[in-house]
């Protein structure tokens, strides 16, 4: 098959050069792999990087998840509504909505810009009744003014959820494209559902 290609390419550049160059050009192979290299590497070089982009997702996710976790702890123990969150003395004003971001922020460390984290808590009658909608703006992005900061009481169930968007890079092979945000980011969602323990 490769010979019969090889014929035929000499014979229609015999018809242009004279043959004996002609011959010399097909059988030529010097640059072929330089050739091939280059026809492949761009789309193996972008398949790999948003394979290794796809896996940064997922580990940024499991971390978010873990914050979301640690930090609603203090709302279930109740230190949320009884400590101050400066100094750690008993207060009854308890964590405000800009201590408790804080609070998530400080587990989420090194790939995460804190500016960007969105806490929504709220309070449900039941756990059938929890939802984590996203609350986005009409643009597309994060509405921070669309969420709630609703600690709750003793008995209650309570709902933390930590929105972030994670930006994606190559946004054409997005392997999860179904949870993109405007502005080629990756909409990040972790949740804790509780019912707060009786911290009196």
């Amino acid at each position: 098959m490769r010979d019969a290609t090889r014929s035929k390419i000499a014979a229609c550049m015999c018809r242009l050069v004279p043959g004996r160059i002609a011959r010399r050009f097909v059988r030529r192979q010097d640059g072929a792999a330089a050739i091939e290299f280059a026809l492949v590497a761009a789309p193996f070089l972008a398949l790999t990087f948003a394979i290794l982009e796809t896996a940064m997702v997922f580990f940024g996710g499991q971390m978010l998840q873990s914050a979301a976790s640690d930090s609603a702890r203090k709302i279930m123990t109740g230190e949320a509504m009884t400590t101050n969150f400066d100094s750690g003395a008993p207060d009854p004003a308890g964590f405000s909505k800009a201590n408790f971001k804080s609070e998530v922020c400080r587990h989420l460390i090194g790939m995460f810009n804190c500016a960007n984290v969105v806490v929504d808590v709220q309070v449900y009658g039941t756990f059938a009744a929890v939802t984590s909608a996203p609350p986005l703006a009409p643009d597309g992005t994060l509405d921070d003014a669309a969420t709630n900061y609703n600690r709750g009481d003793v008995g209650n169930i309570v709902a933390v959820s930590i929105y972030y968007p994670w930006p994606i890079y190559v946004s054409q092979l997005d392997l999860l494209a179904s949870h993109s945000l405007a502005g080629s980011n990756r909409l990040l969602v972790a949740t804790s559902v509780f019912r707060v323990e009786p911290f009196h």
